[in-house]
């Protein structure tokens, strides 16, 4: 997508809000340079769009008097742009601006000859201005160009070419003329045609059937000598019900480095919606059955197991398979440390009986804490995972068998996390989420540091298309 596609990750620009943003992106001098690396084509080629009209009339050359002149099919043969740069306006936006440009064309004049001119030291100056729609996406406007046309020349060949390069000054400015006052509106065109482009920004972004996340803009921009930093919101939502929930963002602000085109920021606070929203919708409870358990396992989910540490439960449902309920009391939290990313979750583990009728009849109630390490990762465009099991806490809730000692299944419950419950977490976690993007951009060269509250991805950038 070449300079639409950049151009439209520099303008990102959020809606002015007093919302501390979930995820916080950096567009560094280096993104801008690889911008307009990708820019120089697509402006190359909106300049071979200039139309000279064909003209005529007449100019006085002594001592011979009168000459009538005509000139026709005239056409861009050559647009050559050797200078060029985009380089950002503190508190205001981005430049653009182009030197030493030429312009080749070609026509044709009444006595069925030709010539040719060409255009030199053209300079171009734009001034960009951003803002955000109605809907936090993004707009472009051009506030200002100008265009300069350094020296022209032009030449005629064939018939009385002669006649006409005696005045060919006087052609010379009238083409001269006729392309300054093209050139930027063309400029100007081609800022506004990003805007249709900048309405594909993944503003929504769909996770799963529970979830999508929203990266609609929270607040202005911070546009510096260095960088523009913009703020996202950053926050997972049900499909379809936007419920905020019972906590807030904080503020948090990216370290100042330059080595990459682009720094993004994920917060606790973004990770922490999306356990709020998937503890909302129910998505966080598991049955666990004995088919789930490998076949080489010693420990099933039978009452002749849970018997050996419940004598209890096999006198009383002797023969019988189990089904574990596995799901979460509250929102899981998550924080992150140096180094460091940690999940705790209270939830209940509810065992049953299954009858022979395919019934359930409920032995305990188990209330579980539980302590997860992450191991955070970006595959592609999108944001994954990994979690391994720190610790467990078991204390009784209810038992529908008697008294018994639950640290007895401590072996027993530790064992079903690991190898049916974990697997299964990270199943989902490494299918990740998307991260804020658009078009075809793909991330290379990329790190992820984790860091207090928040986690710190710095990337590169490369479009496809």
């Amino acid at each position: 997508m070449s300079l639409c596609s950049w151009l439209a990750l520099v303008t990102l620009i959020p809606v002015i809000s007093s919302t501390n943003p979930g995820v916080e992106i950096k567009l560094t001098t280096k993104g801008l340079e690889y911008g307009r690396q990708l820019g120089m084509a697509s402006i190359q080629q909106e300049l071979k769009k200039i139309n000279v009209p064909d003209f005529s009339g007449t100019q006085r050359v002594s001592p011979i008097g009168d000459v009538q002149y005509s000139l026709s099919n005239i056409q861009i043969m050559n647009v050559g742009l050797p200078t060029s740069a985009v380089a950002l306006a503190p508190g205001t936006g981005v430049t653009l601006s182009i030197g030493n440009a030429v312009i080749s064309l070609h026509g044709n004049w009444r006595d069925s000859g030709f010539f040719d001119l060409n255009v030199n030291q053209l300079s171009i100056a734009s001034s960009i201005a951003i803002k955000s729609d109605d809907t936090g996406r993004p707009e472009v406007s051009n506030t200002d160009c100008t265009a300069t046309v350094g020296s022209t020349t032009v030449k005629f060949h064939g018939g009385a070419s002669w006649l006409y390069n005696l005045f060919s000054k006087f052609i010379d400015e009238a083409l001269r003329n006729a392309l300054q006052k093209q050139i930027c509106t063309l400029v100007v065109d081609a800022i506004s045609d990003l805007n249709p482009r900048l309405k594909s920004l993944n503003v929504v972004a769909q996770v799963d059937q529970y979830a999508e996340v929203e990266y609609s803009m929270v607040s202005s921009p911070t546009v510096s000598k260095y960088s523009i930093d913009f703020n996202l919101k950053g926050e997972f939502y049900n499909i379809g019900k936007h419920q905020e929930p019972p906590f807030f963002p904080t503020a948090f602000s990216l370290p100042l480095q330059d080595s990459n085109m682009l720094y993004i920021g994920v917060s606790a606070f973004t990770t922490n919606s999306a356990a709020f929203v998937y503890n909302r919708a129910g998505a966080l409870s598991l049955y666990i059955t004995d088919d789930m358990i490998p076949k080489g396992s010693p420990i099933r989910l039978n009452t002749r197991t849970f018997g050996a540490f419940i004598p209890q439960v096999a006198k009383r449902f002797p023969g019988l398979m189990m089904k574990l309920l596995l799901k979460t009391v509250k929102n899981p939290e998550v924080t992150f440390e140096p180094n460091n990313v940690t999940v705790k979750a209270t939830g209940t583990v509810t065992a049953y009986a299954i009858q022979p009728n395919i019934t359930l009849t409920p032995l305990f109630i188990l209330d579980l804490e539980t302590s997860v390490s992450a191991k955070v990762f970006v595959s592609g465009t999108r944001l994954a995972g990994a979690v391994s099991l720190n610790k467990m806490v078991l204390t009784l809730g209810t038992s529908y068998v008697g008294e018994f000692q639950v640290r007895s299944l401590d072996s027993i419950l530790q064992m079903v996390l690991k190898v049916a419950v974990i697997p299964k977490l990270n199943a989902q976690l490494a299918k990740g989420y998307p991260l804020p993007s658009l078009g075809k951009m793909e991330l290379v060269n990329t790190q992820l540091q984790v860091l207090k509250g928040y986690m710190l991805i710095g990337t590169d950038a490369h479009f496809t298309g």
